[in-house]
């Protein structure tokens, strides 16, 4: 099997060995659409849950109690927003596993990077990497407002609001990770890693 690989936005392709990190695989086939739903935001919240362990901050403390509520509630959105897309994009014939999870990052600031990786079709990530390049070269607020009339219209099914709530809602700094990949047993198709960075 070979690949190629192409990168956009802010993406980190190594993480210092020292940090902290959770990661969690799935394998989509095994478990029914229904119950694979609800999963996720037990998963978000887990991952959420697990990563202000990370915050050098004291609970006993009201403003820093505030802190790592935000932190949680932050993260939360955002794992169970990556989490949600790579589920419902997943192209199930190429027998990978999602993989989801979070890394800790402290350097002048605190930021939770929280990232999934799924295989999408040649087609998805067309549209996908059409979209970064929209949202690259427009403002994320007017797209925003753009996004929400048209889903007003229609039923858009790749409308891309998560991904806008991410950057202006919680000022998410965001990357993609294209691999194309390729075997003799099926279609060539890409695994595609998203992750956002946010300030916690």
């Amino acid at each position: 099997m070979g690949h190629r690989m192409q990168t956009f936005g802010n993406f980190i392709d190594k993480f210092p060995p020292e940090q902290d990190s959770l990661e969690l695989t799935f394998t989509p086939t095994s478990v029914p659409l229904k119950k694979r739903w609800r999963n996720n935001r037990l998963s978000a919240y887990f991952i959420a849950d697990y990563f202000t362990t990370f915050l050098p901050l004291d609970d006993s403390q009201i403003e820093e109690q505030k802190r790592i509520h935000e932190s949680k509630s932050a993260v939360s959105y955002v794992a169970n927003e990556l989490l949600e897309n790579a589920m419902k994009y997943n192209y199930e014939e190429a027998h990978s596993q999602i993989k989801f999870g979070v890394h800790f990052l402290q350097n002048s600031s605190l930021i939770a990077v929280v990232f999934a990786s799924n295989s999408v079709t040649v087609n998805n990530q067309k549209k996908l990497e059409n979209f970064i390049h929209k949202l690259q070269n427009n403002d994320p607020e007017n797209l925003y407002i753009e996004h929400l009339e048209k889903n007003a219209l229609e039923e858009d099914q790749c409308s891309g609001l998560g991904i806008l709530t991410i950057i202006n809602d919680y000022n998410g700094e965001i990357g993609w990770k294209f691999e194309k990949m390729s075997s003799q047993n099926h279609d060539s198709f890409f695994l595609v890693t998203t992750m956002v960075q946010i300030e916690v």
